[in-house]
């Protein structure tokens, strides 16, 4: 799909989303909070729930949670506008409460439509509630945080601490550091495995013209 075709896609989703009136969170937002970034973005950042501040703005980790992944995107050679950034919800919970079960539901038909218009190389789940949502069964947040995840749909997930975690846990701050600068080399090993699985499909190509 064509990157103004991707934009355009995603612009439907946010509409639909404006209207949403699928869970009692409708009843209490202030604004939606579909996501933003590259439409063509090799790596997607889903975090958990708006929060208070996104609430207000509409744009996902606008707070001090934002402003520390903003500070590991540079660390690692990348802007805001490089990714695309999103939650598990798209309306936040009261008083920044755990997103719940039947919320999840609600939101998630979004979530895989976005997913599947940008169509990383890499998803990022940030955060308990987005890594058992993203990647179920594969284990705790305490034994996947930093490690890369092939799901049976061939899509790569990338399990961290959410950046609001690591603000109110200091001890969580350096790890979350470490484990954000894997992501670089990780893309750069997605990227080689493509590369040799079209190369393969190339010369299998001319191994059947040549049969024919």
């Amino acid at each position: 799909m064509a990157e103004i075709d991707k934009k355009e896609e995603l612009l439907k989703v946010s509409d639909e989303i404006s209207k949403c009136f699928e869970c009692p969170l409708s009843k209490t937002r202030t604004n939606t909070v579909p996501g933003e970034g590259n439409s063509d973005a090799d790596i997607m950042l889903i975090g958990e729930a708006p929060g208070f501040h996104e609430d207000e703005k509409g744009v996902p980790f606008c707070g001090a949670a934002g402003k520390f992944l903003e500070e590991m995107l540079a660390g690692i050679g990348l802007k805001r506008d490089d990714v695309f950034i999103a939650n598990t919800l798209k309306c936040r919970p009261p008083e920044n409460r755990d997103p719940e079960e039947s919320e999840k539901t609600a939101c998630r038909p979004y979530l895989d439509r976005q997913i599947k218009i940008i169509n990383p190389k890499l998803i990022v789940g940030l955060g308990r509630h987005a890594v058992s949502t993203l990647m179920p069964g594969a284990g705790s947040i305490t034994q996947l945080h930093g490690k890369a995840v092939r799901r049976p749909s061939g899509q790569v997930y990338f399990a961290l601490y959410h950046p609001a975690a690591a603000l109110h846990n200091g001890s969580l701050r350096q790890t979350l550091i470490d484990d954000f600068k894997k992501i670089p080399p990780i893309i750069e090993k997605i990227k080689n495995e493509k590369l040799k699985m079209k190369k393969e499909d190339n010369q299998e190509d001319v191994k059947q013209q040549k049969l024919i």
